[in-house]
């Protein structure tokens, strides 16, 4: 299998740059759709197609950062390396950017989950969307390891259906963070109580739990989701890399 780059940046600043009308919304739609309702001939929908200017400064900034050229570089090396497949699935790699500082329709927390556990759609497509955030700061070491990030799991999601439980999404996660050979700053004895919540949950299908389990209360309450006591400073992820750091 290989995963190649679609070059992205350009064609969304052109978007941005046209006035905030219908017309814009009708680009981005043909663009998205390529033309066909209900195709999906670029998958763009992380982008806010109604974005205002801040979003036009953060493709620039990717774009200094040369972005696109990092990413070209790291997916041929990992087409290269001992990491390869032997499925036949090729998949195209394009980034997003999403507003998580005036796009009013995107919640971080829950476009973020849908990003990493909810990729049938993609998935079956042979797309792999890495997703930036409007309110982060760039460097191009992020860009390679958020880009990698998501096609690990894309690799993931060959061998294993779509998780369900608790269980299966921490394994996916460990699955990500022993590829990425994710740091772990955490003492031994900093997870007992997430470790404890995840032994009394683990074969939890319930959507609610399983979101706090990975992003604490704050984002739950952001969503009036019903809490369980995670706090944000030690999460789902972070267990995830402790668990890929003692393998």
């Amino acid at each position: 299998m290989r995963f190649e780059l679609i070059p992205i940046i350009d064609k969304m600043v052109e978007l941005y740059e046209q006035p905030r009308t219908f017309e814009r919304f009708e680009e981005y739609l043909n663009t998205l759709q390529g033309g066909i309702k209900g195709h999906l001939a670029l998958p763009i929908s992380g982008f806010n197609p109604m974005a205002k200017a801040h979003l036009l400064d953060k493709l620039a900034e990717l774009k200094k950062l040369e972005a696109e050229l990092v990413i070209e570089r790291a997916l041929k090396d990992l087409n290269n390396s001992h990491l390869q497949t032997h499925s036949d699935k090729n998949f195209k790699v394009l980034i997003n950017l999403s507003d998580d500082l005036q796009g009013g329709w995107t919640n971080r927390f829950a476009s973020d989950y849908d990003s990493r556990f909810r990729i049938n759609g993609l998935f079956s497509r042979h797309f792999c969307t890495p997703i930036f955030w409007s309110s982060e700061s760039y460097t191009q070491q992020l860009i390679v390891e958020r880009t990698l990030e998501y096609v690990f799991r894309t690799i993931y999601w060959l061998t294993k259906p779509r998780p369900m439980t608790l269980k299966e999404h921490l394994a996916q996660e460990v699955f990500v963070a022993s590829h990425l050979k994710s740091k772990n700053n955490y003492k031994q004895g900093e997870f007992g109580d997430l470790e404890a919540f995840y032994e009394s949950h683990q074969d939890t299908e319930n959507y609610h739990v399983i979101f706090n389990f990975f992003y604490g209360d704050s984002a739950s309450e952001s969503l009036a989701f019903p809490t369980y006591g995670v706090v944000e400073k030690i999460t789902g992820y972070d267990y995830s890399k402790q668990l890929a750091a003692s393998k």
